[in-house]
């Protein structure tokens, strides 16, 4: 009974500060919106949502390595394995730093090409490729603080990752109206205080290690390919969930441009910036979960991890009927808070996007969980195929064809069908990989 009480106390610690962090990081690009709205008008808004996209893969990155790495870190410190912790954090640093670097290059010399690629007209080209290359000039920063909060949080201080990733988020939010407003900034100011979050966010980590808390850190050896691989699979799912997550907006964005123009696309703005707030609290509980099962597993204490994933689905559950309501409730309002035109157009738009869209939620909450619960426990293969279903294999095909068969109504409703149809498929894959477990596991 005790074993039972420390575990669901040790996963409302780690979920509520995670989601509560997961939150503070979307908002991110949901102060940016919703200033953007009120500065730059529909147009901003329509540059804003274009380039998006790109912030998608600079973050995917970043989790990519964070998750990775962080995920191999515990499950070494279930095995009592300390003396190859500092290894895994050296080898997640050094390839995030490339990455880094290959992000900037793209941005400083083909940021023009890359702003076409997405789209853009004439309207809004120059907006779009402003935010872009300055939002990959900051590209280290962000891919370096995703890291050092996964890692800062798998080794026993959730709080302090939460409490950075809040404090960047209020930071841009802070920054946004002082650059857009005062300062007259415009779609730049925008941007900057963007990538400047991240930095604030890195500030306060540090206290992680100035405090002496750390139980990892850099050591003095060479890129180890086979580290490296190590950890990238596991990390692989979040990047499939998010560069999917850009491609989806810019086929989405394509898509409704030539349905609705330029005002569709401000419309899906609204509801794709709220989708990222709202997969960020399922992010967060499959976040918060991931120490507590990957330890677990280190451990080789199966009913352990079998009971936190049973917290995670929930919390998720519940948390998906509250969101679902108030969204269906309060589209107008919603709406109304990034139509700062006040055009009738894009809110008629939005409200029926938002309550179709996000009838989504508690399939996309349990895919979402689901993967992250076979990453923690090192299945990568069946994650990433949750990841792919719901990213790409199954979206892109539906939003066309949906979008032929009804207009609007079909792109809204190509994602709840989406991720209705992959969690069937991660229902199957979860009991499948139970079965295989037992026969490993059984005594021969």
């Amino acid at each position: 009974m005790k074993k039972t009480h420390t575990a669901f106390t040790e996963f409302m610690q780690y979920t509520a500060l995670n989601v509560l962090g997961m939150i503070g990081l979307s908002c991110y690009i949901l102060a940016d919106t919703f200033f953007v709205s009120k500065g730059l008008g529909a147009d901003g808004l329509a540059a804003l949502n274009l380039a998006i996209p790109v912030y998608s893969f600079i973050h995917g990155t970043g989790l990519m390595l964070g998750i990775g790495g962080a995920t191999k870190y515990s499950i070494l410190k279930g095995q009592k394995m300390s003396c190859d912790t500092n290894t895994v954090f050296t080898n997640t640093v050094y390839t995030g730093i490339l990455a880094a670097f290959i992000f900037m290059a793209a941005g400083f010399f083909l940021s023009g090409d890359i702003t076409s690629l997405l789209g853009a007209d004439r309207a809004v080209f120059s907006m779009t490729k402003t935010y872009l290359r300055v939002i990959m000039l900051f590209a280290p920063a962000f891919i370096l603080n995703d890291i050092c909060i996964c890692f800062v949080r798998n080794d026993g201080n959730p709080r302090l990752s939460m409490f950075a990733m809040l404090t960047g988020s209020l930071s841009n939010i802070i920054l946004d109206y002082l650059f857009i407003f005062p300062l007259d900034m415009g779609i730049f100011g925008a941007v900057l205080a963007t990538g400047m979050a991240p930095v604030i966010s890195m500030l306060v980590l540090s206290m992680h290690w100035l405090k002496g808390k750390n139980r990892f850190h850099l050591q003095k050896t060479g890129m180890s390919a086979e580290m490296i691989f190590s950890i990238l699979p596991l990390g692989f799912p979040s990047l499939i969930t998010e560069l999917a997550s850009g491609i989806v907006m810019i086929a989405f964005n394509r898509i409704i441009l030539r349905l609705q123009g330029n005002t569709g696309v401000a419309a899906y703005g609204v509801v794709a910036n709220l989708s990222l707030v709202v997969l960020s609290i399922y992010t967060g509980i499959a976040q918060g979960m991931q120490p507590l099962v990957s330890r677990f597993y280190g451990k080789g204490d199966t009913e352990g991890r079998n009971r936190v994933l049973k917290y995670a689905l929930l919390t998720m559950m519940l948390l998906s009927c509250g969101i679902y309501l108030g969204i269906f409730r309060f589209a107008g309002p919603i709406a109304g808070i990034f139509n700062s035109d006040k055009n009738r157009q894009l809110e008629a738009i939005a409200v029926e996007g938002l309550r179709l869209y996000f009838t989504a939620a508690p399939f996309a909450g349990f895919n979402i969980v689901i993967s992250m619960y076979f990453t923690s426990v090192e299945r990568a293969f069946p994650a990433q195929i949750i990841s792919l279903l719901r990213g790409l294999l199954l979206i892109l095909p539906l939003a066309f064809g949906l979008a032929y068969l009804a207009g609007i109504t079909g792109v809204w409703l190509a994602f709840p069908v989406t991720e209705g149809l992959t969690a069937i498929g991660g229902v199957f894959l979860f009991r499948r990989d139970r079965v295989h477990y037992k026969c490993e596991t059984a005594p021969k």
